[in-house]
C-alpha cells in the first residue's frame, strides 16, 4: 500500500501479492502438489485434528500404535499426544530408508568455513551413528540417561544426537562456542 507523503501517511512496500508458482512437472510429484489440495488438509487439521494427525502419524514406524492421538487434563494441566505409542527417531531418520532405494542418497550435505565439504548417504551416516552408539553404551550410557552434547555445526552433532536417540538416552544439544561456565549452567539445567 503506498499513500501520499503530502497527506502525512506512510509508504509501505512490505506486503507482497507476487505468487511464483512451481513448474508443473514439480508440483506433480510433490506431496502437497497443489494448493486446493492444501487447503483441503489445513481445513480437516482445523476440522477433525484428532483424524488428520492420525493420518499424519502413519508416515512414520511405530514400534507401538498409540491408544489415543490426544489425552489432556486441564484441571491437572496435562496434555499427551500419542499416548502409549513408542517410536524411535533414529530408526525412523535411518534405519527405514536402507530398505528403500533412499540408502545411497545423500541424508547430510555439509559446507564447512574453508569450504571444506562432506556427505553422507543414509547407509553412511547409519553405519556412522551405530558405531558412535556403541561408543555410548561401552561407556555406560544406557536408555533414560542424560547426555549434553557440545560441538560445532559439523556431521558429528547429528550423528551424536541419532545415536543418543537410537539407545534411548536423552540429550541436550550446547553450541560448542559457549564458554565452560554457559556450559556448566546449561549441564545443571
Amino acid at each position: 500500500m503506498v499513500k501520499n507523503v503530502e497527506d502525512k501517511t506512510i509508504a509501505s512496500y512490505l506486503e507482497e501479492k507476487r505468487q511464483f508458482p512451481p513448474p508443473k512437472e514439480f508440483s506433480e510429484k510433490a506431496h502437497i502438489n497443489s494448493m486446493e489440495q492444501y487447503e483441503a488438509l489445513y481445513k480437516k487439521s482445523i476440522e477433525d485434528p484428532n483424524t488428520f494427525w492420525a493420518e499424519q502419524a502413519e508416515a512414520i514406524d511405530w514400534y507401538k500404535k498409540w491408544d489415543k492421538v490426544e489425552e489432556y487434563d486441564f484441571n491437572e494441566l496435562s496434555i499427551r499426544y500419542f499416548a502409549g505409542g513408542k517410536l524411535n527417531v533414529s530408526y525412523n531418520c535411518l534405519d527405514r530408508h536402507l530398505k528403500t532405494w533412499r540408502r545411497n542418497k545423500a541424508a547430510i550435505v555439509w559446507e564447512g568455513e574453508p569450504g571444506d565439504t562432506r556427505t553422507l548417504t543414509y547407509q553412511e551416516l547409519h553405519h556412522e551413528v551405530c558405531k558412535f552408539a556403541g561408543v555410548l553404551k561401552r561407556h555406560g550410557i544406557k536408555k533414560g540417561d542424560c547426555v549434553t552434547i557440545y560441538l560445532p555445526m559439523i556431521p558429528e552433532l547429528p550423528i551424536a544426537m541419532l545415536a543418543c536417540a537410537r539407545i534411548g538416552a536423552v540429550h541436550s544439544v550446547v553450541f560448542a562456542g559457549f564458554s565452560a561456565s554457559a556450559l556448566e549452567d546449561r549441564i545443571k539445567d
